[in-house]
């Protein structure tokens, strides 16, 4: 088995082989120097300084008894000779392989300025570490470009640490792809009630340095120039998939598709038993989300995903992979837990408490049926969520809770359009 991709969909899947008793050679490759290691702390704890870098490394439950390749990408898959070529150009032999490749930071589109002293992204242990030690250093502004998850955790970490903060969002709100307007809209009072200097509705046009190439300004859509000294990219990500091209796979910028049992699905339409994807890489048809594949970057999906990667790989299609996606932040002091998809929703209204105050819970709907929930700061509520979504109840649920609003509000829930262009004027649909 070879299973390309050494963090946590890898090593859950090698761990899960060894678990069930395969007793054949696993052959690891990854293109980052390091073992297996946690993102979500990155972002948080990492950034703060209460954590090292060094000390996310994720535990291994099992002895793998496994050959590693680390710090040597794939670069190429030959399926007709069953091999995988790396960047020092050995060439690995495989029975069964598993894509694991996950995703990379969108990086800053132009690239001079992208090379600017100051200009970071965050994804890896060593994009952490860089980034903390500027952060400590005390710089006067801090620029974040994306209110997404990712950057609105990292304006926390920045008020937290008594830096002053700049948010610039293209949207109207933060985190509105994937929460929707209402609870947008709640997010983006909790960041100003905190100190950060949201600007919404806005694009950064340029970054631009001084003469040692040191990060000064970054001009803005409505033609402010702001002073800042450093700025972090927090514009998604990009899946890792460039090196199977021509390898006759069905994969596009949602990442590689596959079926239920995780068996990558080739140009023909039909489902590979040798070709196995999961975590951040891959997109799969999900029983209560009839919309097309479902593209997950979280944690909890690249564990799940991985395992049912490994029982395949080692006993055939015997289980399907059709846990709900569960994802999580924390932010400004308030917990952040869903569960389902929200960005597939048409509608949402908030069923516990309400958007105005520290904890609700609210919900999804699409086609007069749940299909997520959101709880803030109420995490214990989401398994009756869950179960709500599991079979297929009608939306809006009647829960009776004693919390809930009076009357409970139905609204849009203004999640853009799948495929609508934000990233720049020059962008083009596909």
């Amino acid at each position: 088995m070879v299973i390309v991709g050494a963090s946590l969909a890898g090593l859950s899947a090698a761990q899960t082989l060894r678990e069930n008793g395969f007793g054949g050679r696993i052959t690891l490759v990854g293109d980052e120097p390091y073992p297996p290691y946690d993102r979500p702390p990155l972002s948080k704890r990492v950034l703060t300084g209460r954590l090292s870098a060094d000390a996310t490394g994720l535990p291994r439950h099992t002895d793998l008894d496994a050959s590693w390749r680390l710090g040597n990408a794939a670069v190429g898959l030959d399926r007709a000779a069953g091999t995988v070529t790396l960047s020092d150009g050995e060439v690995i032999g495989y029975d069964k392989l598993l894509i694991a490749t996950g995703t990379r930071a969108r990086r800053w589109p132009h690239a001079e300025q992208a090379a600017i002293d100051g200009v970071f992204s965050i994804r890896t242990r060593d994009d952490a570490r860089a980034l903390q030690a500027r952060l400590a250093a005390r710089p006067k502004r801090v620029l974040v470009i994306g209110a997404g998850f990712m950057g609105s955790e990292v304006a926390s970490v920045c008020r937290e640490l008594g830096l002053d903060v700049t948010v610039v969002e293209r949207g109207p709100a933060p985190m509105l792809a994937a929460l929707g307007g209402p609870a947008a809209l709640a997010a983006g009072r909790l960041q100003r009630r905190h100190g950060v200097d949201l600007r919404t509705r806005t694009s950064v046009q340029a970054l631009e340095g001084d003469a040692a190439g040191r990060l000064r300004r970054a001009r803005l859509s409505g033609g402010e120039v702001l002073d800042v000294e450093l700025a972090v990219v927090a514009l998604g990500a990009e899946r890792n998939t460039e090196w199977l091209d021509g390898a006759g796979l069905t994969l596009d910028a949602r990442g590689v598709h596959c079926d239920p049992y995780c068996r990558a699905i080739g140009a023909d339409g039909r489902p590979a038993d040798d070709l196995l994807v999961a975590g951040d890489v891959a997109c799969w048809p999900h029983p209560l989300y009839e919309d097309g594949p479902l593209a997950v970057e979280h944690w909890d999906n690249a564990v799940r995903q991985a395992r049912v990667a490994a029982l395949t790989m080692h006993r055939g299609p015997v289980c399907a992979h059709t846990t709900l996606p569960t994802f999580w932040s924390n932010q400004f002091g308030v917990n952040i837990k869903v569960v389902g998809v929200p960005s597939h929703a048409d509608q949402v209204a908030v069923v516990q408490g309400a958007a105005a105050k520290p904890g609700f819970v609210a919900v999804y709907g699409r086609r007069g049926r749940v299909i997520a929930a959101l709880a803030v700061n109420a995490p214990r509520s989401l398994d009756a969520y869950a179960a709500l979504i599991n079979v297929r109840a009608a939306f809006p649920p009647e829960l009776n809770a004693t919390d809930a609003p009076d009357p409970v509000q139905v609204l849009d829930t203004g999640v853009p359009t799948p495929g609508q262009v934000t990233h720049r004027p020059a962008a083009a649909g596909t």
